[in-house]
């Protein structure tokens, strides 16, 4: 997937970030606590991963004109705004940071590549109904794990089985949205509507509106 920047709506962007060494000079944009935090990483894949997302989270915020005010996780490890305005999700798998932001409505996102390995973990995410959908598709299989990843990352609080929890609505390869819900818990009922973008053996899902 390559480098790039979408502007999803007057209020909301996204950004794919190639992960690669970035020079101190570029970091100059975090606030001072994502600083400390930055120096605390003492692995250097992590560091390089950790200021990728948030470069990714900076692009998205130039894209609709808003000033980067820096970002903290919160107990439940989802990230906020540190002025308390907007929403942000950030994901990266092997090579690739993405970030996704929305100034009134919460967001989330997720990347992954298609492995064959996922099929047979099926059993630990998925409702017995979405396996008879899915077969033994690897790309089926990685796009609802993606989507559900989504999803929980969305609805933000800790003690939500992506099994057990939250349930995805039958789709094909090629459908661009998919359709799923929060059940059994207190977030009961909670409906999301996720897109897909697929671009050779890499799946991103994010919620929308």
């Amino acid at each position: 997937m390559q480098t790039k920047i979408e502007k999803i709506s007057p209020l909301s962007a996204l950004a794919v970030n190639i992960i690669e060494e970035v020079p101190e000079s570029v970091i100059d944009f975090l606030s001072f606590r994502e600083k400390l935090s930055f120096s605390n990483i003492s692995r250097p894949e992590k560091r390089v991963e950790w200021i990728s997302a948030r470069l990714a989270i900076k692009k998205a915020l130039d894209c609709i004109s808003l000033p980067y005010p820096g970002f903290f996780k919160d107990e439940n490890g989802k990230s906020h705004p540190m002025d308390g305005y907007g929403h942000v999700s950030l994901t990266h798998t092997r090579g690739i940071a993405a970030a996704i932001f929305h100034k009134d409505m919460a967001v989330g996102i997720d990347l992954d590549y298609i492995r064959e390995k996922v099929v047979r973990l099926g059993p630990k995410f998925l409702d017995v109904s979405e396996m008879d959908f899915l077969d033994n598709d690897p790309e089926l299989h990685t796009t609802a794990w993606s989507a559900k990843e989504s999803i929980f990352k969305c609805q933000g609080k800790r003690g939500v089985s992506l099994k057990d929890n939250i349930i995805l609505e039958p789709f094909s390869v090629n459908d661009k949205v998919i359709k799923g819900r929060i059940y059994g818990t207190e977030f009961s009922d909670h409906h999301y509507t996720v897109k897909v973008e697929k671009e050779k053996d890499i799946v991103m899902t994010y919620t929308i509106w």
